[in-house]
C-alpha cells in the first residue's frame, strides 16, 4: 500500500519550510547532532532530516517529538495562541446579555470563609 500524498497550499508549505529551517537552526545553534536529536525524538536521522526540511508527509508528531528534544516543547503551546480575530469573530456571534462584562466591586463587601468545624 502506498503512501498518499498530502498536498498542501503554497502559504502552508512555506510555514513548514520556515518551521523546518528554525528547528535545524535550533539543533545547530546548540551543537547538537542529527543522530542525537533522533535518539532522543524517538526517531529516525531520516526523520529528523524531514523535519528540518520542512517536509509535508512527516506527522505532526514527529515534529513535536523533534521540537522537544531540543528542549523547545513550549513553543508548540503558541500556535494558534494569539487568534485576536477568531475572539472578535466569536463575541460578534453572542447575545448582547452574555458578552463579557467589567465586574464591579462593590465597596464594604466582605468575603466569608466556612469554617471546618
Amino acid at each position: 500500500m502506498g503512501r498518499k500524498k498530502v498536498v498542501l497550499q503554497d502559504a502552508a508549505q512555506d510555514m513548514l519550510q520556515n518551521m523546518g529551517q528554525q528547528i535545524r537552526l535550533a539543533r545547530l545553534r546548540r551543537k547538537v547532532p542529527v543522530e542525537e536529536v533522533a535518539s532522543i525524538a524517538g526517531v529516525s536521522r531520516a526523520t529528523v532530516w524531514a523535519v528540518e526540511k520542512g517536509m509535508e508527509s512527516v506527522a505532526i508528531g514527529n515534529y513535536a517529538a523533534v521540537i522537544a528534544a531540543l528542549g523547545l516543547p513550549e513553543d508548540l503551546n503558541l500556535i494558534a495562541r494569539e487568534d485576536e480575530l477568531g475572539h472578535r469573530l466569536m463575541d460578534e456571534r453572542l447575545p448582547l446579555n452574555i458578552r463579557s462584562k467589567p465586574t464591579k466591586k462593590t465597596k464594604g463587601t466582605k468575603s466569608h470563609k466556612r469554617s471546618g468545624k
